[in-house]
């Protein structure tokens, strides 16, 4: 199919492009390509948005994992091939009204507006109108930022193309298995052999490159991610890898639910300015039933409180405790009163989890993992965030660093955290002592002192 023709725009695609330019330009709504390294996602997006525009005055996106990575990976990004920012190519100048530097926004002269948002600012959009919403690097963004978005997009008739490569066995993969067996959606995976876009010779230096920085087992994973869009290739610098890959080899994720009677306990993360992270859970003789995790930002306690309640109604759950950060005794909602005294008025259950340094809690975890069994509920937000979980990499030693990386699956992590140093202390304080007594076996002492409010 022929490209729309916007004046100064001298783009064209490339021959593997092809595919996805014609259904775009047809008109398709739905579209996801896990193409490799430099196969030219970004500029196909970019152009698609810009011919969009001038088809239909509206809103256009370009979100990606984190807005503060937006100004260095496009708002300022030189295309190599000709000297140029990749915007001004999509965006000629003669096309534009007005831009806003610190916004990342353009505003053409024929009424549409385009910018740059980031995944883990999803719900700064409250209100907004887009028509077309771009998802660079999808594997590695927020996948919250799709269900806030998508109802927008279904008002206004929108588009939505999901471009990446892949970064383990996430959301991304999930959203990839729906859209190959839905006849609504676009969805294709493109190799650097498929292409063409790079010789061997240029994927064997690259092999090498990997090879002097990650070691030879890292750089053979980051290598088939990269460039042969690998969803097995492990993630580099996750803590849970392992673990993470034995729930999935073992079959550890099945529908599972609680004993009638059974209290579902909730973990929580709790964010001030982002996320709130619950997990929902129950012990179950020797095993952990974890039945759901849920993450949003800018609401309170009192809406959490419902939407919890909600879900416990609905699948005949008994509300157990709230195992929260040992500091949530100290932080408060702008009301004075600490986050435990909050939860208690609103009628839940707030047990602050021992005080511990966060690699003991990394530990924890993992001795926790063998233990659990994830419904599927937990997959897309709950159990891929934990597979994502990963360390900094500090690029001028050339090595991981001990702290993680703080972004959307930052909050899922510190919630499973909080499960594995509370769930033997909550399965010691459900035994009880013959019924007359109604006296309940205290925790071990060693837990005693985490628990006291």
């Amino acid at each position: 199919m022929t490209r729309i023709q916007l004046p100064y725009n001298k783009w064209h695609e490339r021959p593997y492009q092809e595919a996805l330019w014609d259904y775009l330009m047809a008109g398709g709504k739905r579209a996801y390509a896990v193409w490799h390294r430099r196969a030219g996602k970004d500029d196909i997006a970019l152009h698609w948005s810009a011919c969009l525009m001038h088809e239909r005055i509206g809103n256009a996106w370009h979100c990606l994992p984190e807005y503060a990575q937006g100004r260095k990976a496009l708002w300022t990004a030189v295309n190599p091939h000709s000297g140029k920012r990749r915007i001004d190519e999509a965006f000629p100048n003669e096309l534009r009204e007005s831009v806003n530097d610190n916004e990342m926004f353009i505003r053409m002269k024929c009424g549409s507006t385009w910018q740059i948002i980031g995944s883990d600012r999803y719900n700064a959009t409250v209100g907004a109108s887009p028509m077309a919403i771009t998802y660079s690097e999808w594997a590695l963004a927020n996948p919250s930022a799709w269900a806030y978005h998508r109802p927008m997009l279904q008002e206004n008739n929108g588009a939505a193309l999901f471009i990446t490569t892949p970064r383990g066995r996430n959301h991304a993969m999930s959203m990839l298995n729906h859209a190959q067996q839905s006849g609504d959606w676009f969805a294709q995976v493109l190799t650097a052999r498929d292409t063409g876009a790079l010789n061997e010779e240029q994927l064997s230096e690259a092999l090498r490159e990997y090879e002097s920085i990650y070691g030879a087992d890292m750089a053979q994973a980051l290598w088939r991610q990269e460039y042969f869009c690998d969803f097995n290739a492990a993630v580099l610098g996750a803590f849970y890898a392992y673990e993470c890959a034995a729930v999935r080899n073992e079959g550890r994720i099945a529908e599972v639910s609680p004993p009638p009677g059974t209290p579902v306990h909730r973990a929580w993360d709790i964010g001030i300015a982002d996320d709130t992270s619950v997990w929902k859970w129950s012990v179950v003789g020797s095993q952990l039933f974890i039945y759901s995790h849920n993450a949003t930002s800018g609401v309170g306690v009192d809406w959490w409180r419902d939407k919890l309640a909600a879900e416990d109604a609905e699948h005949g759950w008994v509300a157990g405790s709230d195992w929260v950060p040992h500091d949530a005794r100290h932080r408060e909602f702008g009301t004075g009163r600490t986050i435990v005294e909050t939860m208690s008025a609103l009628g839940l259950k707030p047990m602050p989890v021992p005080s511990v340094p966060v690699q003991d809690g990394i530990n924890a975890a993992r001795r926790t993992f063998p233990y659990c069994v994830f419904h599927p509920r937990c997959d897309e937000t709950g159990l891929s965030a934990l597979e994502q979980y990963r360390r900094e990499w500090d690029d001028e030693r050339k090595t991981f660093r001990a702290s993680a990386v703080h972004d959307w699956t930052s909050h899922p992590a510190d919630a499973f955290r909080y499960l594995a140093l509370s769930w033997r202390t909550a399965k010691a304080r459900a035994i009880e002592l013959p019924k007359r007594t109604g006296i309940m076996i205290p925790p071990p002492a060693e837990h005693r002192g985490g628990m006291r409010l």
